[in-house]
């Protein structure tokens, strides 16, 4: 029977058949007590990290897993964006059907709670203008789904008290996210994945920006800290040095999944 490794905390991976085993040696080492940054999002196509992912999902507070996901399509759009500035149109169209094909259907049921609109056929659209390469079109398109998750955004923080502590457990699960993908994209000691490299890209950036969001708020707490935890995004982001890959990594997966707990061990306080 064959087992597939799934991300379930900075420093520790477990492998899953049926049933999920025991966690193996840590990668990164000085892992936070409590609750694990979890890696599981992105283990494939049609699926964030298969049944395991999924059991992962079902435990997570609704608010959390809904914003989360929001993020997570931000993050493809982020890196899309970028592709589409240099004219990649081509290698951009995967980032503007993931949201589509991947992360909607696990939002459509929940859009009503928070007040937002169906926007599956704004975000079909969009991929549209990009397969078009038609500049015009996709800015537009592209404006009315970030309608919609600024939306998304509002319905959530409407429902939560302490909002700078909840961004700061969304960035643990976007990066947990980015670092499931990163894992995915080397192959012998290789990129051998683009579209994996580029979405945890796109991941890191928009956790970076979730960061920035909240950051005075939490800086009013402890802004050594902050700045830690900056500085910590800022030498994670060298293991991507463009949106488009270098043939091998800047970074390899225990130094990525270190520099997460660098910035977990800073900001888990805010919690």
């Amino acid at each position: 029977m064959q087992r597939r490794k799934v991300w379930v905390s900075v420093g520790a991976a477990v492998f899953v058949t049926s049933q999920v085993a025991a966690p193996s040696k840590s990668l990164a080492g000085g892992l936070i007590p409590g609750r694990p940054l979890v890696l599981a999002a992105h283990g494939g196509e049609g699926g964030e990290g298969g049944e395991a992912g999924a059991a992962y999902d079902a435990k997570l507070p609704r608010n959390l897993r809904f914003f989360r996901n929001i993020q997570l399509i931000r993050g493809h759009l982020l890196v899309g964006n970028e592709l589409v500035a240099q004219g990649r149109w081509a290698e951009a169209l995967p980032h503007f059907l993931h949201p589509s094909e991947e992360i909607y259907p696990k939002i459509r049921d929940d859009l009503k709670t928070y007040s937002v609109a169906p926007f599956a056929a704004a975000l079909k659209a969009l991929a549209q203008t990009v397969k078009a390469k038609n500049q015009g079109a996709y800015r537009t398109a592209l404006a009315g789904v970030e309608e919609r998750l600024a939306r998304a955004d509002k319905g959530v923080r409407d429902k939560e008290q302490n909002w700078p502590s909840f961004v700061v457990e969304t960035i643990l699960e976007v990066l947990g996210s980015a670092a499931g993908e990163y894992e995915e994209a080397i192959e012998n000691g290789r990129i051998a994945k683009p579209i994996e490299y580029q979405d945890a890209r796109g991941f890191v950036w928009q956790a970076d920006k979730l960061l920035g969001s909240v950051g005075p708020d939490l800086a009013a707490k402890d802004a050594d800290a902050v700045q830690a935890a900056q500085a910590a995004f800022a030498d994670l982001k060298q293991a991507w040095p463009s949106p488009l890959p270098p043939k091998a990594p800047v970074k390899d997966l225990s130094a990525v999944l270190a520099g997460m707990s660098k910035i977990e061990l800073q900001i888990g306080r805010f919690r």
